[in-house]
């Protein structure tokens, strides 16, 4: 098997990787909509998807993450996955945004995450804190008390505030199991889902009125925000549990069976969440925001499922094949090195 090739169907939980690449996809989405926020119904899909989105992601991060433990070989893959990556990419995107996107982004390089890459840090640090916050369940009652304190922090240095504030979410998949995620399976879990999803809807046409939509990134202060800290708790609390059941619904939707292709795209989400970025600021950079303008439904139609599109063709085989070396030179040149001394062995 090549490197950046699937792992056989055998090893994976097909569910998972359904799970993954739908996540993914509603990233590169909700990037996208960046290019149309001309349009009214713009802001309704950028809030709906980021209701429960990004919690749902965080919870398959943690979900994922439960046999990591500080041992060498963990360690050692937690460099090249994370660590490596972030040291490249976050500078590579901040210079393509800079000179080829025309933004206005400024330093510090690392230490403040641009734009997408906060996810591969705050990974990290939640993975090496992962030892410690699965020992026992009282860590995920005591990480919602951390993030909604997490909102008086202001300080962006290594997305603390996300760190903080998603830590519920990753908590949570570090303690759930397979025989309660099987549950997501039950017929009156997939009926109630659809008007779940329909009513987290309604609410995000309304998110500025009981909330802000700064709330749903979680790395805006409460100070930050035009309300008063004691209603900024509760609304924070409010968002979480609006974002749990959304990801749990979402979720229960997704097939449990392999989908051939599609399932097998679930093992190339780093390759679309890192390059993704590239392509929108490319657009952003020939003017498509100025054809979105002028036309803001057929941009706003174009646009979403240009990002569908987007996020399958990074994800299919040929593609990933290519781009999986560059998400973890490291591991692709011991593979390499390993392969070579086996065919010298042989």
């Amino acid at each position: 098997m090549k490197y950046g090739d699937a792992v056989p169907p055998a090893s994976r939980d097909p569910w998972l990787d359904n799970v993954k690449i739908v996540l993914v996809t509603l990233v590169v989405v909700g990037h996208a909509i960046g290019l149309v926020e001309e349009t009214a119904g713009s802001h309704w899909v950028y809030d709906f998807i980021y209701l429960w989105h990004i919690p749902a992601f965080v919870f398959v991060s943690g979900y994922l993450s439960k046999s990591f433990e500080w041992d060498r070989r963990r360690m050692t893959n937690l460099v090249q996955t994370l660590a490596v990556p972030y040291l490249i990419f976050e500078p590579t995107l901040f210079y393509f945004r800079r000179e080829v996107a025309g933004e206005g982004v400024e330093g510090p390089l690392w230490l403040v995450p641009h734009w997408t890459m906060w996810y591969l840090i705050v990974l990290l640090m939640w993975r090496l804190v992962t030892p410690i916050l699965k020992r026992h369940w009282l860590f995920l009652p005591l990480s919602v008390i951390v993030s909604l304190l997490g909102g008086l922090w202001n300080d962006d240095t290594l997305m603390i505030p996300r760190f903080l504030g998603l830590l519920p979410f990753f908590v949570l998949g570090l303690h759930l199991k397979p025989r309660h995620l099987k549950h997501l399976d039950d017929v009156w879990v997939r009926a109630a889902a659809v008007p779940l999803l329909a009513g987290i809807g309604v609410m995000a046409v309304y998110t500025d009125t009981w909330a802000e939509t700064a709330l749903l990134w979680y790395d805006t202060g409460y100070s930050a925000l035009p309300i008063d800290n004691e209603i900024a708790f509760q609304t924070r609390l409010t968002v979480m549990m609006v974002g749990l059941v959304g990801a749990f619904a979402a979720m229960s939707l997704v097939p449990r069976r392999s989908l051939g292709w599609f399932t097998t795209m679930g093992s190339a989400t780093m390759v679309v969440y890192l390059f993704h970025g590239f392509v929108i600021k490319t657009f952003l950079a020939v003017g498509w925001p100025d054809f979105t303008a002028a036309h803001p439904t057929l941009g706003l139609v174009l646009t979403t499922l240009g990002a569908v599109a987007l996020a399958l063709v990074l994800a299919s085989r040929p593609v990933r094949t290519v781009l999986t070396p560059f998400t973890n030179p490291l591991g692709w040149l011991g593979a390499r090195r390993s392969a070579r001394r086996t065919r010298t062995a042989v």
